[in-house]
C-alpha cells in the first residue's frame, strides 16, 4: 500500500500548513486584502535593492585609536605608581612621538616599576601591545607595537559596528546591513530610510560623554588663546551653549566617562520646561559619580560631549543616586537623538561619512516586477514541459512546487529574512532544483514500470531508490551554498540565505509533499492497473507504451 500511516500524514500536512501560513501576510500585503492585526504577522523583509534606502560608507581614524591608547596608558601608568605601596613617584611625563616616557624620582625603583607595568604591557591576548625600554638609568619609555596597534583598531572597529547596529535599531528599522569593509571601514544599508541626513546624523556622532573637573587656576585669557596649564586642555562650549564663541580648561586625567551608563532619556527640565537628556548610572558609575561631586562641591564641572563642552554647572551638593541630567539647549529631536546615541554606547573612534546614496522605492519596485516576471515566466515553462512530459505526475509536481514557493517564503518570513535582488534568482534556482528532484523521482518509476513492476510497486519503489541521488546531489550543492553563506558579504549573502533554505524546502516537498498528493489520488487503491506518466519506452524494441490511470 502507498498509503502513509496517520500520524505521517498529520505531521506532513501540519508542517506545510504552518509554512504556506507564514508565507500569507507578505503574499497579501501586495493586495489590498488585510491580514487580521491579531494574528501574527512574519514578513520578509526587502533589502535595499528592493525597497530602497539608504547606503553610507564609514570610515575610522586609526590614528585616534593609537592616540587614545596613549592617552589611557598614561592615565594608567600614573594611578599604578600612585596607588603602589610604598608609592612611586614620577615626573617629567611625555606622550611625544606617539610613546609614553616618564623618569622615576627614585632610580632603585626602576625593577619594581617594571614589575607592575607588567599586566598592562603585556595585554590581555596572545599580542604583545606594549615594548619597555630604561634610558639614563631612570627613564622608562612605553612604545607601542604594530601588532598591539592592529589589534586595538580591529578591536575598535567590532565595538563601532555593533554601536553602529544597536543605534539604528533604535530607529526602528527592519534588517539593516551592517558589515565592515577593509580595516577601517564600515557600511551601513537602512532598507526603507529615505533621509540619510537623519542617518548621517546618529552616525556621525561618537556620542563619548565625559565630565571633567574645570581648571580654576587657569587665566581667561590664556584660555582664549589656547594656552592651557600643565595637566590641562582647552575645549570650546558648544554652539547652542549660551557661552558659545568661548572655551573652557579643564582636567585632562581624573574626570568620569560615560562608560557605565545605563540608560538615557529625552525629557523635560521640569524649571524651565527645555529638553534635557536624564542619563542614569550602574552601580560602580554612580560609585565614582558619587565621589566626584562630594569631593568637589563648590567647584565647577564640565559636561563634555564629543569635545564639546555643553555646560559647566557648579557642584552645589553631593549627587547621589546615579543619575544626573544633561542640558544644553537642545531641541526635542537633538535631545532624542542623543539619548539614543549615549543609551547606545560611545563610539569607541570617529567616524567620518565618504560615502553616502540613496536608493529609491521606484527602482526597487521595478526590480521586484521584473523579478517576478522572470520567475513567472520561467514557472509557466516548467509547469508546461512537466505536464507534458509526466501527465498527471506532472501535475503532482507542479503542486509540490507551489508548495515549496510557499513554504521557503514562509521560513523566510518566519525567520526575518531579506530579500534582495539575488535573492530572487534564488528563488529560480530554488524551483529547478525542486524540478530536478523531481525529474528523478519520475524517470525513476519509469524505470520500475519498464523492468514490469506493478504500479504501486514501482511508485513506492520509485520515491525510495531515487532518495538517495537527491540526496547525494543537494548536499552538494548545500555545502557550496554554505560557503557563500559563511564568506560571501552583501548581495552573494542574499543569494546564499535563499538558495540554502530553498534547497531544504525543494528536498521536503520533492520527497515528501509530492509523495503526500500521490497518495492522496493513488494510495487508498488496493490495485492499479495503470498510472499516468507519460510514455515509457521499451528498450527491446524501442516501441512507447503509454500508461494512463
Amino acid at each position: 500500500m502507498l498509503d502513509f500511516p496517520t500520524w505521517r500524514k498529520v505531521w506532513l500536512w501540519l508542517v506545510t500548513a504552518l509554512c504556506v501560513l507564514a508565507a500569507l501576510p507578505s503574499l497579501l500585503s501586495a493586495t489590498s486584502i488585510r491580514w487580521p492585526d491579531v494574528l501574527p504577522q512574519p514578513m520578509v523583509n526587502l533589502g535595499l535593492d528592493l525597497a530602497g534606502g539608504s547606503h553610507i560608507l564609514l570610515e575610522a581614524d586609526a590614528g585616534q585609536v593609537a592616540a587614545q591608547r596613549l592617552e589611557n596608558m598614561e592615565e594608567n601608568v600614573r594611578n599604578t605608581m600612585r596607588s603602589a605601596e610604598p608609592r612611586i613617584r614620577i615626573g617629567d611625563v611625555s606622550t611625544r612621538d606617539g610613546r609614553l616616557s616618564f623618569v622615576l624620582d627614585d632610580p632603585s625603583q626602576i625593577d619594581r616599576a617594571r614589575e607592575l607595568l607588567l599586566p598592562s604591557i603585556n595585554g590581555t591576548g596572545l599580542v604583545r601591545e606594549w615594548d619597555l625600554a630604561v634610558e639614563d638609568g631612570n627613564r622608562m619609555i612605553l612604545t607601542p607595537t604594530a601588532e598591539g596597534i592592529d589589534q586595538a583598531v580591529s578591536d575598535a572597529m567590532e565595538s563601532a559596528t555593533e554601536v553602529v547596529r544597536k543605534r539604528i535599531d533604535e530607529l526602528g528599522t527592519r534588517e539593516p546591513t551592517i558589515i565592515r569593509q577593509g580595516e577601517t571601514r564600515i557600511v551601513v544599508q537602512v532598507p526603507g530610510l529615505q533621509d540619510p541626513d537623519q542617518l548621517k546624523a546618529l552616525l556621525g556622532q561618537t556620542a563619548k560623554l565625559e565630565f571633567k573637573l574645570v581648571d580654576q587656576s587657569a587665566l581667561p585669557s590664556d584660555v582664549q588663546q589656547g594656552l592651557a596649564p600643565p595637566g590641562s586642555e582647552i575645549f570650546a562650549y558648544a554652539d547652542t551653549s549660551d557661552f558659545a564663541g568661548t572655551s573652557v580648561a579643564v582636567r585632562r586625567l581624573g574626570g568620569i566617562r560615560g562608560d557605565n551608563l545605563t540608560g538615557a532619556q529625552q525629557s523635560f527640565d521640569p524649571q524651565t520646561n527645555e529638553p534635557v537628556v536624564n542619563i542614569q548610572f550602574d552601580s560602580d558609575g554612580g560609585r565614582r559619580f558619587a565621589k566626584l561631586t562630594t569631593e568637589n562641591v563648590g567647584k565647577p564641572f564640565a559636561i563634555i560631549l564629543d569635545d564639546t563642552v555643553l555646560s559647566a554647572p557648579n557642584i552645589n551638593e553631593p549627587i547621589r543616586g546615579g543619575t544626573a541630567q544633561i542640558s544644553g539647549g537642545f531641541s526635542v529631536e537633538t535631545a532624542n537623538q542623543l539619548a539614543i546615541s549615549l543609551r547606545s554606547g560611545a563610539l569607541p573612534v570617529d567616524l567620518a561619512v565618504i560615502e553616502e546614496r540613496t536608493v529609491g522605492p521606484d527602482l526597487g519596485a521595478d526590480s521586484i516586477k521584473r523579478g517576478m516576471l522572470a520567475m513567472g515566466v520561467g514557472s509557466l515553462l516548467v509547469i508546461f514541459l512537466m505536464i507534458a512530459s509526466y501527465g498527471r505526475f506532472g501535475v503532482y509536481a507542479t503542486v509540490a512546487l507551489v508548495i515549496n514557493v510557499a513554504m521557503l517564503l514562509g521560513i523566510m518570513a518566519a525567520l526575518s529574512t531579506t530579500l534582495t535582488l539575488p535573492g530572487i534568482a534564488g528563488f529560480v534556482l530554488t524551483i529547478g532544483a525542486a524540478v530536478d528532484a523531481n525529474v528523478l523521482i519520475n524517470e525513476r518509476i519509469r524505470e520500475e514500470l519498464r523492468d514490469g513492476a506493478q504500479p504501486q510497486q514501482a511508485i513506492a519503489a520509485g520515491y525510495e531508490r531515487a532518495w538517495a541521488t537527491i540526496l547525494d546531489s543537494n548536499i552538494t550543492t548545500l555545502i557550496a551554498g554554505l560557503a557563500l553563506l559563511i564568506f560571501g558579504s552583501g548581495p552573494v549573502r542574499g543569494f546564499a540565505v535563499v538558495h540554502c533554505l530553498g534547497i531544504l524546502t525543494s528536498i521536503f516537498s520533492a520527497v515528501v509533499v509530492s509523495r503526500g498528493v500521490v497518495n492522496l489520488w493513488y494510495g487508498r487503491k488496493k490495485k492499479l492497473d495503470s498510472v499516468s506518466i507519460g510514455q515509457i519506452w521499451r528498450p527491446t524494441d524501442g516501441t512507447a507504451v503509454a500508461k494512463k490511470a
